[in-house]
């Protein structure tokens, strides 16, 4: 599809690819293309007007915030969207010394080259658990 979109938006590129078309094809082509314009003129349209009222309504209840004496911070958070914590990284469950570099795994994810080679060696996991 990026290739499409290339021809499409590159002058050149897309003269040579529409120069075996007639010139009723091309018309054609043009409708379909002001088609495709109009409705996402009017979808942007839509959009600033839904975000122009809800602006307008947020305007409204802080006014009537400001009439009763409220503010945000009496609101006790209720407002503020709460972040996300991030929790904290899992510990280390294996390890394994390689040319004196110490190489921890937690057992998640993709198993290091390191771990894999020994395991192909022959060896357990329970042998580098920490």
């Amino acid at each position: 599809m990026s290739e499409f979109l290339e021809i499409l938006t590159h002058g050149r590129r897309f003269k040579a690819a529409v120069k075996d078309l007639s010139v009723e094809e091309l018309r054609d082509l043009a409708a379909k293309l002001d088609k495709i314009l109009v409705e996402r003129e009017s979808m942007e349209a839509e959009e600033l007007q839904a975000i122009a009222a809800r602006n307008a309504k947020i305007e409204e209840i802080r006014q009537q915030m400001e009439a009763v004496g409220l503010s945000i911070d009496d609101l006790g958070g209720v407002a503020v969207k709460a972040s996300s914590k991030k929790r904290a990284p899992r510990p280390a469950k294996y390890q394994i010394e390689v040319d004196g570099e110490v190489i921890q795994w937690t057992g998640q994810g993709r198993m290091p080259t390191v771990f894999k080679n020994e395991v192909n060696k022959g060896r357990s996991m329970d042998d580098f658990l920490i």
